[in-house]
């Protein structure tokens, strides 16, 4: 197809869905189903790898997830019998969905069931099992989305009635954007025999367990250590803040000026020191000046030195940053805050190596490796005359702009973990995570202030939590408290339904009021619709109300109005 249409609603799929929580079952379409964490699978996932080894483990796996695609794909023509083929086919990339496993969008689908004709191609995001591997193992070179790419294979041959297999040809773990799988009848793969033997049923009798297979994580070659500075090293592995550290380890060996740019609280100081660090002048001074806490009547002096006598309370001479800095590095942050006169010295200090103190006639030499910040465009302050355009191109050599956290979504999560253990070693606590619900938040967060503002976050969080519990959602987002933001809530019958929306809701409410209708007729029309829709069976509609059997059957008894009803059930 060239287009495909949007998914169709779930609605018929959602209710389907059962909590029966008096006896301790989920129903999903008379088949019991399990609420797990997807951590406790996380665990299962790792334990089975390092007992049967990478590849086993994976076969294994596949299989668990092709056996429940077989069984979801007996609905697609029980619910949507008389539905095209598309949104028959839909129900089980929206059962998967449903299910918390990914989330599914459509890119190719042709598909002839007469013929045997079949070639998906299908958008993955959100994948719970790139979430759990890449947290234990790190990235990957090879697919990890095992159990869903056998439930792909197993419901679309099912829903075939011949043997369809998928491919996994991109994948988040892998640092790919999305995952992205490709489904083809096998006999249409050149290596169909290949693809198979993942799903052989003998493919694990091996006799004795195998010794542990590592997982083939991405070389050592290519995954250079992380830049370090005092704090340790910096966390990242989201392709905006590679690139901006591998610009960071080409610049470490010269002696280039950097500039670095940057939203307010992306860790701007952290990349300058971990510069340092990096260089061979890591030996030698590193001295940071913030230029916007200067006062101006001191900038030039802070800098550059004073002579005694150069002013009134001058007792002694005083060296500046960039003789402090000799031999090692001087961070300028927040540059654009610099008055132009001392832009004028800053400028000629770049060009001939030396400083003149305040009140003094000698230059003296410096050796010094300058590495300046700003979170403004300094471009537009040139145009606006607030600096100086030969400094801006002076500086302006080796630019490098660190991304704020909202580009680096696939970072959050790790830098959440390590600040959780710096935060609870430093106030003696014992933490034992984050729910997913806190993790999710993290995720969907815009972090204005960035990195500092997650450190916050986190800090409160450990600080907020229980001893040995874990960290909440309203632990971190103190304004959210206890919200929900769910997309569905289960009824009271024990069915998933739409979270109402408080402006329909609203509306409703004023149309009944001002319909003049009495309560008495109200809840009559309640009480017969829900019959009505429940063919006449009584525990069916009490479902739907909300309410007991009892309760239903005395408000019907009350109202005396199941007159030509019909037979009750």
């Amino acid at each position: 197809m060239a287009h495909l249409p949007a998914l169709p609603s779930d609605a018929d799929l959602r209710r389907q869905v059962h909590f029966s929580a008096a006896d301790g079952r989920i129903w999903l379409a008379g088949q019991r189903m399990v609420l797990m964490h997807a951590a406790s699978l996380g665990i299962l996932r790792r334990e089975l790898i390092h007992t049967m080894g990478w590849a086993a483990a994976r076969r294994l796996m596949m299989r668990v997830g092709y056996a429940s695609g077989e069984r979801d794909a007996a609905l697609a023509h029980q619910l949507r019998p008389g539905a095209d083929a598309f949104a028959m086919f839909s129900v089980g990339p929206q059962l998967h969905m449903l299910q918390g496993a990914v989330q599914v969008t459509p890119e190719t689908l042709e598909l002839d069931v007469a013929r045997g004709h079949f070639h998906g191609v299908f958008m993955w995001k959100q994948s719970w099992e790139v979430e759990t591997h890449v947290r234990d193992f790190g990235p990957q070179s090879a697919p990890v989305c095992w159990t869903l790419l056998g439930y792909a294979s197993g419901y679309t041959s099912a829903f075939m009635g011949r043997t369809v297999l998928y491919k996994e040809v991109a994948c988040a773990a892998c640092g790919h954007a999305q995952c992205r799988i490709e489904g083809r009848p096998l006999h249409d793969w050149p290596d169909a025999d290949t693809l198979a033997s993942d799903y052989a049923p003998d493919v694990l009798r091996t006799g004795s367990v195998p010794a542990v297979a590592w997982p083939p994580q991405v070389p050592l070659e290519d995954r250079p250590e992380p830049p370090l500075d005092a704090l340790g090293p910096l966390m990242g592995r989201s392709p905006a803040f590679l690139k901006a550290t591998g610009l960071l380890r080409k610049a470490a060996a010269t002696q280039v000026t950097v500039l670095l740019s940057g939203e307010t609280g992306v860790g701007k100081e952290r990349f300058a020191r971990a510069l340092h660090a990096l260089s061979p002048r890591a030996t030698k001074p590193f001295v940071a000046v913030n230029c916007a806490a200067l006062p101006g009547n001191l900038v030039e002096s802070e800098l550059f030195g004073t002579e005694k006598g150069a002013y009134t309370g001058a007792d002694t001479a005083r060296a500046g940053r960039f003789e402090r800095a000799h031999g090692g590095t001087l961070f300028l942050d927040e540059l654009g805050e610099l008055p132009l006169p001392a832009q004028a010295k800053l400028l000629r200090v770049l060009q001939d190596g030396q400083v003149e103190r305040l009140g003094g006639t000698q230059p003296r030499q410096v050796d010094v490796r300058l590495v300046a910040a700003t979170h403004v465009d300094l471009l537009d302050a040139v145009r606006a005359g607030r600096f100086r355009q030969d400094l801006y191109y002076r500086l302006n050599v080796y630019p490098i702009r660190i991304p704020p956290l909202r580009e680096r979504l696939d970072d959050i999560e790790a830098f959440a973990q390590h600040l959780l253990q710096r935060f609870a070693t430093q106030h003696d606590k014992h933490i034992s995570g984050f729910t997913d619900h806190a993790l999710l938040a993290l995720r969907g967060y815009d972090w204005p202030g960035n990195v500092r503002e997650l450190e916050n976050l986190i800090e409160r969080g450990v600080i907020l939590a229980p001893n040995d519990g874990w960290i909440e959602l309203e632990h971190l987002f103190t304004h959210v408290g206890e919200a929900q933001n769910w997309e569905f809530l289960i009824s009271a019958a024990g069915n998933l339904e739409n979270k109402p929306e408080p402006c329909r809701t609203g509306a409703l409410l004023e149309a009944i009021l001002g319909s003049g209708i009495s309560f008495e007729d109200l809840e009559t029309r309640l009480l017969e619709e829900a019959v009505r829709r429940s063919d006449g069976n009584l525990a069916g509609a009490a479902r739907l109300l909300g309410i007991t059997r009892p309760q239903l059957q005395y408000r019907l008894k009350k109202q005396d109005n199941l007159k030509g009803g019909g037979e009750l059930k």
